[in-house]
């Protein structure tokens, strides 16, 4: 059984920065794409960002470009989102995701197993 466990988030200002963590226990990450999505209240799930298996290829939602970073230790079987600038819109639950494939996808259901999601709150 695939698990994934985030942490980092919290509470900071606009303008500061957080980094999440996410780590997969049951199986190794080396050959799967994983991906970083967010969901605020009474909206629905978005996708953030995601990489490929070798760490090569990233993608991003437009509005994080530049100020989040994804990246992935493949030898401690874990994946990281840094995230500089805070906004008070990026205020919501931060979820990792992981997915059978090695390539990328901005679509949720083609990811197979979720974590339980970390809430990150940037005041104004």
């Amino acid at each position: 059984q695939v698990q994934l466990v985030e942490s980092g988030g919290g509470l900071v200002q606009a303008g500061g920065s957080l980094r999440l963590s996410c780590g997969v226990s049951g199986r190794t990450i080396y050959n799967n794409a994983m991906g970083w999505f967010r969901q605020a209240p009474g909206k629905e799930r978005e996708f953030v960002a995601a990489i490929n298996w070798s760490g090569h290829t990233t993608s991003y939602l437009d509005s994080v470009k530049g100020r989040f970073t994804i990246s992935r230790d493949n030898t401690k079987n874990t994946l990281y989102l840094q995230m500089n600038s805070l906004k008070p819109e990026d205020t919501a639950n931060y979820y990792c995701a992981f997915r059978y494939s090695s390539d990328i996808t901005m679509i949720p259901s083609e990811y197979q197993y979720w974590g339980q999601g970390t809430q990150v709150t940037v005041s104004s």
